[in-house]
């Protein structure tokens, strides 16, 4: 089924409505957001088609389902994973009881509801959370969550396909809890042969963590090897 396209003031980006497929990484707009594609929906075949070629959905309630592949994309190597000294005495401490998988839901619901820096809204819709937790129970969407006296006050969650990781957010209700379980997490993912973590778009927050930016030639070249499964 071919294409229509959405005329934008800095260019046209595909129509995928109906049983169209995702346009090429190269019809993505050449701002660093990169938006390919506007339209279809959230179902699971869907997901994992975009994220097998390093596209994900980001919208906001109201809008259409907008696809974005970022160029350049931040990204962590695992073995170029940094902890800061601060956070290696938490962990040591053990401040915080990392659960894997226990609380995808919860996890994803406290995201939502996390105040961004520059974000008026979330982007984390009600259907973006049942989109997301249909991936978690065909076993493709997994969680970190930190305790603290049995209370779940910090987690992240993401989608993994094959030996790729894909971070999608991450929350915190008490200092170092959301740190705790994404380090952590890092450390489970990398144990079980995970070789990449997409972390999106650059932050000054992922880079203290070791994350950097590729271009995303390179990036859909690590996806072509790591996202067989």
């Amino acid at each position: 089924m071919s294409h229509g396209y959405y005329q934008l003031p800095n260019g046209r980006v595909a129509s995928i409505d109906g049983d169209c497929d995702f346009p090429p990484l190269t019809e993505a707009l050449t701002d660093p957001n990169g938006l390919i594609a506007i339209g279809g929906d959230l179902s699971l075949p869907r997901l994992l088609t975009a994220y097998h070629q390093g596209i994900f959905p980001w919208f906001s309630d109201g809008e259409p389902i907008m696809w974005w592949s970022p160029n350049p994309r931040m990204v962590l190597f695992p073995n170029e994973l940094k902890i800061s000294n601060s956070l290696q005495k938490t962990l040591k401490k053990k401040v915080f009881e990392v659960r894997f998988n226990t609380a995808f839901r919860e996890v994803i619901t406290a995201c939502s509801a996390t105040t961004r820096t520059q974000q008026a809204g979330t982007w984390i819709t009600q259907d973006i959370i049942e989109a997301y937790y249909g991936l978690h129970e065909a076993g493709f969407a997994v969680s970190a969550e930190a305790y603290f006296d049995n209370q779940l006050v910090g987690g992240c969650y993401g989608v993994c396909i094959g030996n790729m990781f894909y971070g999608e957010s991450m929350f915190h209700h008490k200092t170092d809890a959301s740190k705790v379980a994404f380090v952590s997490l890092v450390q489970h993912l990398t144990a079980q042969g995970v070789a990449l973590i997409d972390c999106q778009m650059k932050t000054a927050h992922l880079a203290t963590f070791g994350a950097r930016e590729i271009n995303r030639a390179e990036f859909a070249s690590q996806l072509e090897k790591l996202t067989i499964s």
